[in-house]
């Protein structure tokens, strides 16, 4: 079983219920401990700290935008601090930089390796979030997953299981490659072809295809010790937390 220390719940998932208040009692009411905020929610870190100090909540992990690390580093990883966030993580390049090569993904890496250290100067870890184009090749057979922790070597990764997937890759694999890197993991379901197109394929977790029996095991030899549930386009936030928190609770 995973512990409530150890299972998280990304809010960017509870971003169509508004406000904000009505997402972090939900999420105390149905016994979540941890969230994991996202950049928009970084614009008023008092109005979000408040809120999760209300409902007894805190946050180890957040996603950062990289164009804000890139205009404020040290700022805004004192921001993550002083809301308590232990890992600071880039969820993604910016639209209009994800079609890159070799050299371009290895530049990113490096660019990293400098905003990674502004972060630890604050007494935070590091990390990046991957989609679908991370795991896909480059014209010369690499791939970015690859070609960013590669060039930055103390680069953490949360690894988004279900995009792995969407990427043509298994995440079993990545999971091996990268083992003692990968402090989170996001949990993610996808829906079966043709089913929950409102939602854009994804489904509530165990609701759907991924093979949490195999996987499990594999997050936690990873050295996964914090497991953040998310579902990018929920049609019902509620039910979505309610059935995915059952689904854990049922992992041995």
């Amino acid at each position: 079983m995973i512990p409530a220390d150890a299972l998280s719940f990304q809010l960017y998932s509870a971003r169509f219920l508004e406000p904000l208040e009505k997402q972090v009692e939900l999420l105390a009411g149905l016994g979540f401990r941890l969230v994991e905020p996202y950049g928009g929610l970084l614009a008023a870190p008092d109005r979000l700290k408040q809120a999760l100090d209300r409902h007894d909540l805190k946050a180890k992990s957040a996603h950062v935008g990289l164009d804000r690390l890139r205009k404020d580093a040290p700022g805004t990883a004192r921001i993550c601090r002083g809301l308590g966030i232990e890992l600071v993580i880039v969820p993604a390049p910016p639209a209009g930089e994800r079609e890159k090569d070799t050299a371009g993904w290895r530049a990113l890496g490096r660019e990293l390796v400098e905003i990674g250290k502004a972060v630890a100067a604050e007494g935070m870890r590091f990390g990046w979030h991957n989609h679908d184009f991370e795991f896909r090749a480059t014209a010369d057979g690499s791939r970015p997953i690859d070609l960013i922790l590669g060039e930055a070597p103390d680069l953490l990764w949360e690894p988004d299981i279900a995009w792995i997937i969407r990427g043509g890759a298994d995440p079993l694999a990545a999971l091996q490659k990268y083992a003692g890197r990968i402090p989170a993991c996001h949990v993610k379901d996808i829906a079966p072809p043709g089913q929950a197109v409102d939602e854009d394929g994804w489904a509530d977790v165990g609701h759907g295809t991924l093979d949490w029996s195999r996987l499990v095991p594999a997050m936690h030899k990873a050295g996964v010790t914090l497991f953040v549930l998310e579902h990018d386009k929920p049609s019902d936030v509620a039910r979505f937390a309610r059935r995915s928190l059952a689904t854990i609770k049922s992992w041995r």
